[in-house]
C-alpha cells in the first residue's frame, strides 16, 4: 500500500482562525507552489482543508500556523485497512472496535479524546459506522461484511435486526436533572425491570434518596442514581460511561458489584473507566484504546484486565510491536523519596476542633505535619474531609467555644468544585494570577510541560472541558506562593494517563519546595502514590465523623481498608495496587494475617 493511504491530516475547529493570520499553511506548502491545492484556505473560511492524497508529509504547516491547529500523522500501514469511522475531512479517525462479549463485563481504558465514546456510540447503535467513507458511507450490509469473522459481525447484526435494547449511563451525571424531573424512588419502581431492586438499592445506599427530588441530588447521589437507574430495567447491552465519578472508595466498589450483578449469560456489559483499581475489580477482559487525543484513536485486541492493564502502563503493545508513551508508568514506592532521605525543617500542629454544620458534626484530633509531606484524607463521602481542608485553609472556623490556636501559614487551596468564571484565555489567566511562578524556568519544566498546558494556553478558558480544567486549576494551586496547599479531588475528570501524572507533579513539587500538601483522593492509585501519612475519617457519613492524628501509609490504610472490609495487594510488575475479589482465597489470607494493605509484593 503506498504511504498516502496511512497519512492523515487534522484541523482543529477551535485553534484555526483563518481571518486572525495569513494563511501561512497554504504559503508555505510546497505542494501548493508546485501549482497543485493542497491547502486551501481563505479569510472567508471557517478552517483550512488539507488534502490527505496531495500532502506529502513535510509538516512545514505544522511548523508555521501561529495556532498550532494543524497535525500531520503517519499511521502504521496496517492500520488504512481497519478504519472504522471518521467524523469528516480532517477530523477524528476511529481504526477497530472493541469486542464485548455475552455474559461477561468489557473495560475500556484510555486517554480522553481516543475514541471511547464514539465506540459506545457505535455499539449502542446510535452512530452508524462509515468505515472512513464520510462522503458516501455504506449501508448496512457492507458494515457486516466488513466485520465478517469476527464477533462484531453477529453482535451489529442484532444491531440492524433492532434485537438489542441498550441503555447508556451517560459521563456526564450533572447534567441528569435537566432532563429526567421527578421522585427517585417512583422513578426507579417506574423503570425497573428486574427482580433486585431492593439489593441495587441498597447496595448504592439510596434508601435515604428515595423520597428526594433527582434535582435536589448533589454529584455523588446523581452518579448512584444513574446507575441504579440503568441497572433495574431489563436491557440486552449496558453501557457505563466512567460510573465511579464522584464516588468514594467504599461507594465505588459496591458500584461495581452492582454493575456486575447484571451479567446474564447473553447480555453485553460495557464500562469506561480511569480508576484503574475500579476497572480491574469490575472488568472480565480489556480493551485498550492509544493515539493522538482529537487526532485519532486505535483499539486493541482484547485482553485479561491484568495484562490490559498492565500493556497499559508499560506504554507500548507487545503484540503490534507499538510503542505509544515513551516511558512506562510504575508506582514503586521505593522510587519515591524516603522519610530518612529528606530533611524535614519545619514541623506544624493543629488543636483538637469541631465544626458544627446543620445536623453534621465533624470532630478533629490533634494532628501535626512537617514540609516536604503530603498528607491524604481518607474517608467516605459526607465524612468532613472538604470541611477539614476548609478550616485548614481558614475558610471555615471552628466551633465556637473552642480553644483553637491554628498555625499561622500562607494557604493556597483548590477546591472541588471548578466554577470557572475568567473572561478570557487560558494563558491571560495564568498571567494574571501566577505570572513570577508562570515565566520561571524550573516551574514551567516541573508542572506547566508535564500537565500539557500549552496545548490549551490559547484557549477560552469558559470553553475547556472539565479535564482541561482540572489541569489549568491544578498549576493554578500549585502556583500560588503557600506554605501548605490544600488539594481537593485532584482526579476528578482526568484520564489514567492524567492522573499518574499529575500525581506525579504534585510529588515533585512538593518535594523539591519543601512544601507540606493536604489531599483528598478517592482513586486509590493516586492515593496511595502520593501519600507520605494518612488522615483516616471514620463515623456516621452526614451525621457524625471524626479525623482521627495523622499516621503512617501502611497504618492508615490498613485502618480504612479494615473499615471498608476489602483488601490490596501489589501486582509484581508496576506494583500498583489491586483489590482482592470479596472472599477469595488471598482475600481471605490477607485478612486472617490483618494485612489489608501491602506496601510491596
Amino acid at each position: 500500500m503506498s504511504d498516502k493511504n496511512t497519512r492523515i491530516a487534522i484541523v482543529s475547529i477551535d485553534k484555526c482562525k483563518p481571518k486572525k493570520c495569513q494563511q501561512e499553511c497554504k504559503r508555505v506548502c510546497p505542494v501548493n507552489k508546485m501549482g497543485k491545492l493542497c491547502i486551501d484556505v481563505w479569510p472567508t473560511s471557517k478552517t483550512s482543508s488539507i488534502s490527505e492524497d496531495l500532502c506529502i508529509g513535510c509538516g512545514m504547516c505544522v511548523k508555521k500556523c501561529p495556532f498550532d491547529a494543524i497535525d500531520i500523522i503517519n499511521l502504521p500501514t496496517d492500520l488504512a485497512k481497519e478504519t472504522t469511522h471518521r467524523y469528516g475531512s480532517n477530523s477524528f479517525k476511529l481504526h477497530r472496535l472493541p469486542m464485548p462479549r455475552p455474559g461477561q463485563v468489557l473495560g475500556l481504558v484510555g486517554a480522553n479524546g481516543t475514541g471511547k465514546s464514539t465506540a459506545l456510540k457505535i455499539l449502542s447503535g446510535k452512530l452508524k459506522p462509515n468505515l472512513g467513507n464520510f462522503t458516501s458511507p455504506p449501508d448496512w450490509e457492507d458494515i457486516i461484511k466488513y466485520f465478517r469473522g469476527s464477533e462484531l459481525q453477529n453482535y451489529f447484526t442484532k444491531v440492524l435486526q433492532d434485537d438489542l435494547i441498550t441503555f447508556t449511563k451517560p459521563q456526564w451525571v450533572d447534567l441528569m436533572p435537566k432532563r429526567v424531573n421527578g421522585v427517585v424512588g417512583e422513578l426507579l419502581k417506574t423503570m425497573c425491570g428486574v427482580d433486585n431492586l431492593e439489593y441495587i438499592i441498597n447496595e448504592l445506599d439510596l434508601g435515604n434518596l428515595l423520597t428526594r427530588q433527582v434535582t435536589d441530588l448533589s454529584g455523588g447521589e446523581l452518579q448512584r442514581f444513574a446507575i441504579a437507574a440503568i441497572s433495574v430495567r431489563y436491557a440486552d447491552v449496558y453501557m457505563f460511561d466512567e460510573p465511579s465519578s464522584y464516588l468514594d472508595v467504599k461507594q465505588r466498589l459496591n458500584a461495581a458489584r452492582v454493575i456486575r450483578s447484571v451479567i446474564k449469560d447473553n447480555n453485553y456489559v460495557i464500562a469506561v473507566e480511569h480508576d484503574l483499581s475500579v476497572l480491574d475489580y469490575l472488568s472480565d477482559f480489556i480493551c485498550m484504546l492509544y493515539g493522538k487525543p482529537s487526532a485519532y484513536g486505535v483499539v486493541t485486541m482484547p485482553y485479561s484486565v491484568r495484562e490490559g492493564i498492565n500493556v497499559f502502563l508499560a506504554g507500548k503493545i507487545p503484540t503490534e510491536n507499538m510503542r505509544f508513551r515513551d516511558e512506562a508508568l510504575t508506582f514503586r514506592m521505593v522510587e519515591q523519596i524516603e522519610d530518612q532521605e529528606i530533611e524535614r525543617n519545619c514541623n506544624y500542629s493543629y488543636p483538637s476542633m469541631t465544626k458544627t454544620l446543620g445536623d453534621f458534626k465533624l470532630t478533629v484530633q490533634q494532628g501535626s505535619f512537617t514540609d516536604s509531606q503530603i498528607v491524604v484524607l481518607l474517608g467516605e463521602n459526607g465524612t468532613g474531609k472538604t470541611t477539614l481542608i476548609s478550616m485548614l485553609a481558614g475558610k471555615q472556623k471552628p466551633d465556637q467555644g473552642d480553644d483553637v490556636d491554628m498555625p499561622q501559614l500562607n494557604v493556597s487551596y483548590k477546591p472541588q468544585m471548578i466554577a470557572p468564571k475568567f473572561k478570557g484565555t487560558v494563558r491571560m489567566l495564568l498571567l494574571k494570577k501566577i505570572q513570577s511562578m508562570f515565566m520561571h524556568p524550573q516551574f514551567q519544566t516541573d508542572v506547566v510541560k508535564p500537565m500539557n498546558i500549552d496545548s490549551i494556553i490559547d484557549n477560552e478558558v469558559q470553553k475547556l472541558s472539565g479535564g482541561e480544567l482540572q489541569r489549568v486549576a491544578l498549576v493554578l494551586a500549585l502556583g500560588q506562593p503557600a506554605d501548605v496547599y490544600l488539594i481537593d479531588e485532584p482526579s476528578a475528570y482526568l484520564d489514567s494517563e492524567q492522573r499518574i501524572i499529575a500525581a506525579k507533579v504534585i510529588k515533585r513539587f512538593i518535594m523539591h519546595t519543601r512544601k507540606t500538601a493536604f489531599i483528598v483522593e478517592h482513586d486509590f492509585i493516586m492515593a496511595t502514590y502520593l501519600a507520605d501519612c494518612v488522615i483516616v475519617m471514620d463515623g456516621t457519613p452526614g451525621i457524625n465523623a471524626v479525623a482521627n492524628t495523622p499516621q503512617s501509609l501502611l497504618s492508615g490504610m490498613n485502618k480504612f481498608l479494615k473499615m471498608l472490609n476489602i483488601t490490596f495487594r501489589r501486582d509484581p510488575t508496576n506494583y500498583r495496587p489491586r483489590v482482592n475479589k470479596l472472599d477469595s482465597v488471598r482475600d481471605k489470607e490477607q485478612k486472617a494475617d490483618g494485612s489489608y494493605f501491602f506496601l510491596e509484593d
